[in-house]
């Protein structure tokens, strides 16, 4: 019996009953193309709500795939192509999963998508694990479907019924749908293996976002958390690099003070939001697409925005033997520091 071919409508019986999955996934993978390019303009770099700056908030903790995601916002061009060739795939892939047209070879595409999603945001999510519930579903739905393949309502289905040659074909089986050209106890032992293998993915990646196995659970979404790094003193100016790696994505930090203080407490600089709300766009040199920016009342910083801001502090002295706090305050009461070298 382990050396026994599947009967072709045992798989015709297991796709049918993946439907509801199917059509789910598919549609997951295609409201994403829909939501771009049809219900609002999400691939113009030049308006609100640019997919590119949603990508933007990925790179400060993605898995494995951060210089990826770094070159591309490096490179605006190459960031928009990447984003329409994406956008392009979600829509073909989603539209023949709904369909059932090479389903096999789609769901290749659908663990390959889920898996993107999965590195570059799985450490996402609010108030749940948004974004790491939906890499690893769709992992593990991929591989469901290219086990099973599409049943009675598909075209797959619709075209080995009109016995066209190509359906008669071995590729055919593994792209499309069908019968796998495998015996029983391969399929036993490729279920077994990719099972084991999304499941150790879905463990070890709940653990390394979210703790989730031991220790203390903890969600990088929840509280901004803002990197102040090579602050510097050099003819009367202060410039220094802020980068915001954690906190809500659909929102910046919103900056209310930034001050400069001695080691005896004295105040060398104190700007509040009104002052950080009135900064030239000269004061501030964005790296990547997500831009540090002026707001009403205070800076405004987008999750994954990195950027050098240059301060005047006056024309007093300034000894390079003083030791020097630069502290940022944001509105819900955090305080970044760093020290400051005096050049």
């Amino acid at each position: 019996m382990q050396n026994i071919h599947i009967n072709s409508q045992h798989y015709t019986m297991a796709g049918t009953i993946t439907l509801a999955l199917r059509l789910v996934v598919g549609w997951t993978y295609f409201s994403a193309f829909w939501r771009r390019l049809i219900l609002a303009d999400k691939l113009n770099p030049d308006t609100a709500g640019y997919i590119g700056e949603k990508f933007n908030h990925f790179l400060p903790n993605a898995l494995g795939i951060k210089p990826i995601i770094e070159r591309l916002l490096l490179n605006p061009d190459e960031l928009w192509l990447a984003m329409v060739i994406f956008t392009i795939i979600e829509g073909v892939v989603g539209l023949f999963i709904l369909f059932g047209l090479f389903t096999r070879l789609m769901s290749i595409g659908v663990i390959a998508l889920a898996m993107g999603i999965l590195l570059g945001s799985g450490w996402l999510g609010t108030t749940c694990l948004d974004e790491w519930q939906i890499g690893v579903l769709g992992i593990s739905g991929g591989f469901i479907l290219f086990l099973s393949g599409s049943g009675y309502y598909a075209v797959d289905n619709w075209l080995l019924n009109k016995k066209y040659i190509f359906t008669t074909k071995k590729w055919f089986s593994w792209l499309g749908s069908g019968s796998l050209p495998i015996k029983l106890h391969t399929l036993k032992k490729l279920s077994l293996t990719g099972a084991t293998l999304i499941l150790f993915l879905t463990l070890f990646t709940n653990h390394y976002f979210h703790g989730g196995l031991w220790g203390t659970l903890h969600n990088k979404s929840v509280k901004p958390l803002i990197e102040v790094s090579d602050a510097v003193i050099d003819i009367n100016q202060l410039q220094f690099n802020v980068y915001r790696v954690e906190g809500v994505d659909v929102y910046g930090s919103f900056l209310i003070g930034i001050s400069l203080k001695d080691s005896h407490g004295k105040t060398i600089l104190n700007l509040k939001g009104e002052d950080l709300a009135k900064l030239p766009k000269s004061a501030i040199r964005n790296k990547y697409i997500a831009d540090v920016k002026s707001g009403k009342y205070s800076l405004i910083i987008p999750l994954g925005a990195k950027a050098s801001i240059t301060l005047p502090v006056g024309s007093g002295i300034l000894s390079e033997h003083e030791n020097y706090i630069l502290t940022l305050t944001d509105i819900s009461g955090a305080t970044w520091s760093s020290s400051v070298k005096v050049n």
